[in-house]
């Protein structure tokens, strides 16, 4: 009977849960735009309720249940939203177990869900952070995204723009951006130097070669 019990925990699927809520929601005017761009974004990975639900008017929550990605997805989220005018997103990330995944994930629970909740209820001014089962890829990853939000906390509607437009087609040129933008290509330089996206790329390696050692 233990045997079984522990073969099961073992079987147990590793996920990330994002938990967030937009930054200064209340005061802005763009709250059916914010609204749609959010509820557009999440339905990329998934259909809600059982892998999205937005609840309390501006919260969110999302499982990726590939949790090496959620550094990215969060990051791409960030720039979804600030491009639009004063606003931002504040999230936590929990890796762990999806113990049981219900219809409505709010009713969803696990050690993913655990994490990413005590996670975010912690946050006060910083806007992401993460927190695993292993405490020595917490450290780190955490200083790391202290150092990022330096910068990215600070990126204009532009800057915004063009992170979300490089992350949205990974493989694409400046030159295409540019296009695609509708801008100058030396713009589209200035805007990612601006926005200290190769740094930030190389924050979101590192996540990913982490979660992905000890999966």
């Amino acid at each position: 009977m233990n045997n079984q019990a522990g073969h099961f925990e073992k079987e147990l699927p590793q996920v990330a849960v994002i938990t967030g809520d937009i930054v200064n929601s209340q005061q802005s005017e763009q709250s059916l735009e914010w609204l749609s761009v959010l509820k557009d974004y999440l339905s990329r990975y998934g259909g809600s309720p059982k892998d999205w639900q937005v609840y309390r008017g501006d919260s969110f929550q999302l499982i990726v249940y590939q949790p090496e990605d959620a550094f990215r997805v969060a990051l791409h989220l960030k720039a979804v939203i600030k491009r639009l005018k004063d606003l931002d997103v504040r999230m936590a990330i929990g890796v762990g177990t999806l113990e049981h995944h219900a219809d409505q994930v709010l009713q969803s629970n696990g050690e993913a869900f655990v994490y990413s909740g005590r996670k975010f209820d912690s946050l006060k001014k910083q806007t992401l952070a993460v927190k695993t089962p292993w405490q020595d890829v917490d450290k780190a990853i955490n200083l790391l995204i202290k150092l990022a939000l330096l910068t990215i906390d600070d990126w204009p509607e532009t800057s915004a723009d063009v992170v979300a437009a490089s992350l949205e087609h990974p493989q694409a040129t400046q030159k295409e951006i540019a296009a695609l933008l509708s801008i100058p290509q030396s713009r589209v330089s200035e805007r990612l130097s601006r926005a200290g996206f190769d740094a930030i790329k190389d924050v979101e390696r590192y996540y990913r070669e982490a979660i992905l050692k000890r999966l």
